[in-house]
């Protein structure tokens, strides 16, 4: 399907900028509509991924070209955004590293070599392995889920084909049927959204399912760089009614912890009581700040 020739783009070559624009804007538009008799299947995936961390398990996201690099985007965002330790969510690519700057489309295949990097990784029984291939049959994304079967890990296809080769070796098989691309096979575009929207979607309800959320705050975040800082004393000034004067000493007393920040300002404790009151909570925020006796 993601090869088949777009009948409305077929004159796109004799068309001005504004209506190629147009027509890529209301190509685009269908992707989210796409996605949503999905749903369903995205929750089974996020409880898929939420079991595996609960269970100190990992997730790994394995893909070729694009669907690879999207992976990799997913995985690296969780560490600052969500304060997931390093590992913890990983993306592996076709063709290693350097594939994710330099396209090696060969290297997607080989069966042997996605069965090989699910090896090297480490995978087992408690992991959970998410493939992507918008064509659902990408010889390395396949070896690279058969494998990870084998190993006992979890298994999740997203893909943009019905009935693919990938589904079959899938617990949860995601498969958004996007349409033909603009320009034919080219599947960075409507397949690469489609892919990117579910795991967005996946990654951040599992993390607000693992308290990594506060409201619709983002509280588990690592304060890293001055904007990061900046976004922490914002949130913690939004929650609480500190003036931000004063949530910087805040912050460098909670050990740049922005939870337990919270739970120290909702409720008088020092950093350690609110450590154990987290802990208690499971990392909820929330939950915490009610067990020590204070309003959320």
């Amino acid at each position: 399907m993601t090869e088949r020739r777009n009948p409305r783009s077929k004159d796109i070559d004799s068309m001005g900028t504004l209506d190629i624009l147009a027509l890529i804007n209301d190509e685009d538009k269908s992707v989210p509509a796409a996605i949503t008799s999905k749903i369903p299947l995205i929750a089974e995936a996020v409880e898929r991924y939420v079991k595996a961390i609960k269970s100190g398990g990992r997730v790994f996201y394995a893909g070729a070209g694009t669907s690879g690099r999207l992976g990799i985007i997913d995985a690296a965002e969780c560490p600052p955004t969500f304060r997931t330790p390093p590992g913890l969510i990983q993306g592996l690519i076709a063709g290693g590293p350097d594939a994710v700057f330099r396209a090696k489309e060969g290297a997607e295949d080989s069966a042997s070599n996605g069965g090989k990097a699910i090896s090297e990784a480490g995978v087992g029984k408690g992991d959970l392995v998410i493939g992507l291939a918008a064509s659902g049959r990408t010889p390395w994304v396949v070896g690279a889920l058969r494998r990870a079967r084998q190993l006992g890990a979890a298994t999740v296809g997203i893909d943009c084909t019905p009935e693919s080769e990938i589904s079959d070796l899938c617990d949860i098989s995601i498969s958004v049927q996007v349409g033909p691309e603009v320009i034919t096979g080219s599947t960075r575009m409507k397949a690469a959204t489609a892919q990117k929207l579910i795991l967005n979607m996946i990654s951040t309800t599992a993390m607000i399912r693992l308290g990594k959320v506060y409201g619709n705050l983002m509280v588990d975040l690592q304060p890293w760089s001055e904007k990061l800082r900046s976004r922490a004393k914002k949130i913690i000034t939004l929650t609480t009614g500190l003036p931000q004067a004063k949530t910087g000493k805040l912050l460098e007393d909670a050990g740049y912890n922005v939870k337990v920040a919270l739970v120290m300002a909702r409720t008088g404790q020092s950093r350690e009581g609110s450590e154990a009151l987290l802990k208690r909570a499971d990392g909820f925020v929330r939950k915490a700040i009610e067990l020590g006796g204070g309003r959320p």
